[in-house]
């Protein structure tokens, strides 16, 4: 397929463009220089079928992008990129107290937390400025003070490459985890096109995770409803964490680790310090505080950084490349371990 000039689409079908060697930099919010082979954006789930009937969407790896708010790319990608770009909410089913609500992939995750908020709904205040696309959010079951997305999901809708059709993968078939799910163990197998969530319109809020209930006090709000709950949990992220807008970053970059009890008591006894929460049978520790410890947070190798502001966020001050962000990853995981021996796991896909 030489020939074609950089960047140029090749093919437009029914809700679908496909364009050859393609740039990825506007594609991830790490802004990072990268290329796709073939970048494939999808605006009709409906397209699957006729777009997985192509070679080389069934030969050649394939990455299913988002807003590229959770990977790293350290290379090219030599194969497909797919992109779910369908849009809209619909109230499928009203019950008064209660709605079904079906929601496109590629609709923006913190819009359709703030549509929710503007029809009424409560529960997904806490997981307000999430970056990402819906799509994304069941397969990390993103979670954030004190809530995870899994609560609220009734049933994911996703092309299954092995059945060649559309599924409909219920939440216990979701096989939902810590930052994990079925979409995550099985990424060659589901592309997620829809999610459908039971929301809620009264329900208990969460404000007991670090610093709500402060946040609410200082806006002068005594008697907080969802919509100020999610104003200061904005606040609080927006303070904590560097704006993508502004400096290339993933948000948190390492998951907080879940640990052996015993390691985690002998580390408690060692750094009285360590914040440490019981996670089933394990205990999990603040990778935070091992990054700050270690004395990594602001840490800056060329381009590469350690956030200044927290230290689970890596950026990009310019033109770092993805190798030399994975490599500054390493070398606070290579710390963390050598000190505490504590294996640290980067939470975006690292490619």
């Amino acid at each position: 397929m030489s020939g074609h000039h950089v960047g140029a689409a090749i093919a437009e079908g029914d809700g679908y463009t496909i364009v050859e060697n393609a740039s990825l930099l506007g594609r991830n919010t790490f802004r990072v220089a990268a290329r796709a082979g073939m970048l494939v954006d999808v605006r009709k789930p409906a397209a699957l079928g006729e777009l997985f009937d192509y070679a080389a969407l069934r030969t050649q790896p394939l990455l299913v992008l988002g807003e590229g708010s959770n990977i790293l790319f350290t290379r090219d990608w030599p194969g497909v990129v797919l992109a779910i770009a369908a849009h809209g909410v619909r109230v499928l089913d009203d019950g008064g107290d209660h709605a079904r609500v079906r929601v496109e992939a590629g609709e923006p995750w913190n819009d359709f937390v703030h549509w929710s908020l503007a029809h009424g709904y409560v529960g997904l205040e806490n997981l307000v400025l999430i970056p990402g696309t819906v799509g994304a959010a069941p397969i990390q079951n993103i979670g954030a003070y004190g809530t995870e997305v899994r609560e609220f999901i009734v049933a994911v809708e996703a092309w299954d490459r092995h059945a060649r059709q559309l599924a409909r993968l219920d939440n216990v078939a979701c096989a939902f985890g810590y930052r994990d799910s079925v979409f995550k163990r099985e990424r060659d197998r589901y592309v997620v096109t829809a999610v459908e969530f039971e929301l809620a319109r009264e329900r208990p809020l969460r404000l007991d995770y670090a610093g709500v209930r402060e946040e609410l006090a200082a806006m002068g709000v005594d008697e907080p409803r969802a919509p100020a709950v999610a104003e200061a949990i904005a606040r609080i992220r927006t303070r904590k964490l560097p704006n993508p807008a502004l400096i290339g970053n993933a948000g948190s970059f390492f998951k907080n680790p879940l640990v052996d009890p015993a390691l985690a008591d002998a580390l408690g006894q060692a750094h009285p310090a360590l914040p440490a929460w019981p996670a089933g049978a394990q205990s999990k520790l603040s990778a935070a505080w091992l990054i700050e410890t270690c004395g990594f947070k602001g840490l800056r190798e060329g381009d590469a950084g350690v956030s200044d502001r927290h230290a689970l966020v890596l950026v990009n001050h310019g033109h770092a490349t993805g190798a030399e962000l994975w490599a500054l990853a390493e070398r606070v995981r290579a710390g963390v371990r050598e000190r505490f021996g504590v294996e640290l796991e980067a939470e975006p896909l690292v490619v």
